[in-house]
């Protein structure tokens, strides 16, 4: 090659993809129908040949995939909508009644409750036949409308019981209400000044004694009339009688095998009576004891509850009959003097932890595990007020001296101070960091609250629901309660100790 020749110059092609244009694909078209029309033996041939290419339809296959998302979205809200029972035994039945495994391998009971969820909103809310239940039925007998309260004769025994109870607490209201009317003509200034100096009592409270009460967790207390005594309940089954306020040992009460949860002394009660029932405490097992002075053993036993836990009790204002807070749901109104039950009243849905009873003697308030209270008219067995408003249970009630203020504590670590007259929660106070285990008004006047918490304090409250004194312990506060003249506040604890404050 010489150098005269032109050099050649080699130059790479690019490779290029040619999808043909809008007027190419319509020829390719018309040609191959024409060639279907020519002849029928070289259609297959010819068709070869001119087939059309086939495309994918990105849009459809797009739709469906929105489709199935939507449909799955729509499912997933349908079963967060689902009302599924949080018991793990009523998610077994279920489960075999759709004829599916009632529990899986690593499968705990939140999820088997998700699991039951899902079946139900891809089958359908009815997928679960409702089982048949007597109890559940509604049946309209002789056209009467199955919605109306209705009622069933009661015992001559409870007749006997309201009417007395009627009689006993309308001069009581009766007197209350002059007294509140005579505090009208106080001038303020001076009502001013007694709050102000009750303030600066608050503020002064020392500790009076603290005295190790027994071998285990000390988890009520209550004081007398005469703020002399002091009867404390442990765990260890004990109820233990002490003076007030040198903390000396006055009497040991034996007879309880399990822990005690309350403990109550009897109104109108002396402590020269040594034959009557002056005392009261009830346990876990069920058992509620009667006790007088002098006797280390019970005068009575009331083993009606059993065996469902008794958890708090209360005397009546006039001493006659015995309030208990029952784990079946119920409570209990027992007549001393006809010495049986007069009153076995449900309508809580859970176990009722706490009772109070009013001043006037004419109501009582309830609070339980449901979260709920109840104030019953003790002279004809209605309901008159519902306490709707907690997060959690209701640990501890109580009634003001005023007989229409009440306030509730509750695991939620609030308490909710309720008016009877407006039927409605008045306020709230976020009262500890833990759960309310107790709270008392006032026992004269309810011009301040004590509440007492798992958190280890007991804190005071003015009339307005503000504070004024917090008070730490060593250990969770179990009890407090108030004496009859304000002088002395008792406080009972997890570490077995009691103490006595004192202005």
């Amino acid at each position: 090659m010489s150098d005269d020749e032109d050099e050649v110059v080699y130059v790479k092609r690019q490779k290029t993809i040619h999808y043909g244009t809008l007027e190419e694909t319509m020829e390719n078209r018309m040609r191959h129908a024409k060639n279907e029309t020519e002849t029928s033996t070289t259609s297959n041939a010819t068709s070869s040949n001119t087939q059309i290419p086939e495309y994918f339809d990105i849009e459809l296959e797009i739709e469906k995939d929105k489709t199935a998302l939507l449909e799955e979205f729509e499912r997933k809200k349908k079963a967060r909508q689902i009302n599924v029972s949080t018991d793990d035994a009523e998610i077994k039945k279920s489960l075999r009644q759709l004829n599916e495994p009632i529990c899986l391998f690593g499968e705990g009971p939140a999820d088997r409750r998700i699991r039951l969820r899902e079946l139900l909103s891809m089958m359908g809310d009815n997928a679960i036949a409702k089982r048949p239940d007597d109890d559940e039925k509604k049946t309209s007998k002789d056209g009467q409308d199955t919605n109306q309260t209705w009622f069933h004769e009661a015992p001559d025994t409870l007749r006997i019981a309201r009417l007395w109870i009627a009689d006993y607490s309308l001069p009581r209201a009766k007197k209350r209400l002059e007294e509140a009317r005579e505090q009208t003509n106080i001038p303020s200034a001076t009502k001013a000044s007694r709050i102000v100096e009750l303030q600066k009592k608050i503020q002064a409270l020392m500790p009076q004694c603290s005295q190790v009460g027994d071998a285990r967790p000390i988890s009520a207390c209550n004081f007398n009339e005469e703020s002399t005594l002091l009867l404390v309940g442990s765990w260890s089954g004990l109820c233990k009688l002490w003076s007030v306020p040198d903390c000396e040992l006055v009497q040991t009460l034996r007879g309880h095998s399990t822990q005690i949860g309350g403990v109550a002394f009897r109104n109108n009660s002396s402590t020269d009576r040594f034959s009557e029932v002056s005392m009261a405490s009830c346990s876990t097992d069920g058992m509620v004891k009667l006790w007088s002075f002098k006797s280390e053993e019970s005068v009575a036993d009331i083993n009606g509850h059993m065996p469902h836990r008794v958890s708090k009790l209360a005397f009546h204002p006039s001493g006659r009959f015995l309030g208990t807070a029952c784990y079946d749901a119920s409570w209990r109104l027992w007549d001393l003097e006809q010495k049986q039950e007069v009153l076995h009243q449900e309508g809580h849905t859970k176990a009722v932890h706490a009772i109070a009873f009013q001043n006037d003697g004419s109501v009582v308030l309830t609070g339980a595990l449901d979260g709920f209270g109840r104030v019953w008219d003790l002279r004809t067995g209605r309901c008159i007020m519902f306490l709707d408003g907690h997060m959690g249970n209701i640990y501890a009630v109580d009634f003001s001296s005023n007989g229409y203020h009440m306030i509730t504590g509750s695991e939620d670590h609030s308490c909710k101070i309720w008016d009877l007259r407006k039927r409605q929660c008045l306020y709230t106070i976020p009262a500890h960091t833990n759960i309310v285990s107790d709270v008392k008004y006032q026992k004269n006047g309810g011009h301040f609250i004590v509440t007492a918490s798992y958190d280890k304090t007991i804190k005071f409250w003015s009339k307005t629901w503000q504070p004024l004194k917090t008070i730490t312990h060593d250990s969770k506060v179990m009890s407090v309660d108030i004496s009859q003249n304000s002088t002395y506040i008792a406080t009972t604890s997890y570490d077995r100790t009691f103490k006595i404050f004192h202005e």
